[in-house]
């Protein structure tokens, strides 16, 4: 049999329902592990259980995977998600995706102060949320992780009309790095990861003329895969990244 890299381990994917963070559920339960995926839309979450991850090839030894709503902007939420965790598997994940996030743009003069909140509310403060809860709880059982979050390549360069997400997104990357300090003594690993302009259903949202302009910025001059991403997150949840920690790494093809 093929070694798989996450064999026995138990994934917890946010955003699981579409994008980056269904992909991530496809790959880590190909290389072995239980997924929880996690959505605020929970029929979403579920069709990526049922037909993406479990079609995966893959034994899953600590069980099956499960699909679960998730408001990562409520602490509540984010409390129940981890007593069903434990109620079902006995153990917190030891891997945490944080790939929840969502986009309100609009011109910096425009942008209201709801979508301004709503967007830091979700990607920043649901980060935050997750990566707490689930860290303390393996900190209490004494159990090593890795959490990998999500961030964006315009959290470093800014993007026009999205004030609000290049905030969110930079954010990410500093609370990753104090993160990653705080937690290492309790061999729990905190990196993050910036794509850049992926095939998802926030890139679709893009007209045609400026995707076009876009693409003329990345050297490879395509569009990425959400797979793309996943096997980089697969990588940073496996112990052949044992050594990586606080780092925040692009994925854009160049750009």
């Amino acid at each position: 049999m093929v070694s798989q890299l996450v064999s026995g381990k138990l994934a917890l994917v946010t955003g699981a329902g579409s994008g980056i963070g269904r992909a991530a559920c496809q790959v880590l339960s190909r290389e072995g592990a239980t997924v929880i995926a996690a959505d605020r839309n929970y029929e979403a979450a579920m069709e990526t259980i049922k037909k993406h991850a479990a079609l995966a090839s893959g034994s899953n030894a600590t069980g099956d995977h499960t699909a679960v709503e998730l408001d990562v902007s409520d602490s509540k939420s984010v409390q129940k998600l981890l007593q069903s965790t434990l109620n079902i598997y006995k153990t917190p994940p030891n891997i945490i995706v944080n790939c929840a996030g969502i986009t309100k743009d609009n011109w910096l003069l425009k942008l209201s102060e709801q979508d301004y909140d709503s967007v830091l509310d979700v990607n920043l403060k649901g980060t935050f949320l997750v990566m707490q809860t689930f860290a303390k709880a393996l900190t209490e059982a004494s159990l090593p992780g890795s959490i990998i979050n999500i961030s964006s390549i315009v959290g470093k360069y800014g993007n026009m009309g999205q004030t609000n997400y290049s905030a969110s997104k930079a954010g990410v990357v500093a609370m990753t790095q104090t993160a990653a300090k705080e937690l290492g003594k309790f061999n729990i690993r905190v990196n993050a990861i910036l794509p850049g302009f992926i095939k998802t259903p926030i890139i679709s949202t893009v007209p045609d003329k400026v995707k076009e302009n876009l693409l003329k910025l990345v050297p490879l001059g395509r569009l990425g895969e959400p797979s793309e991403i996943a096997e980089v997150i697969t990588f940073l949840s496996s112990e052949k990244s044992s050594f990586i920690t606080g780092a925040a790494i692009d994925v854009t093809g160049g750009f």
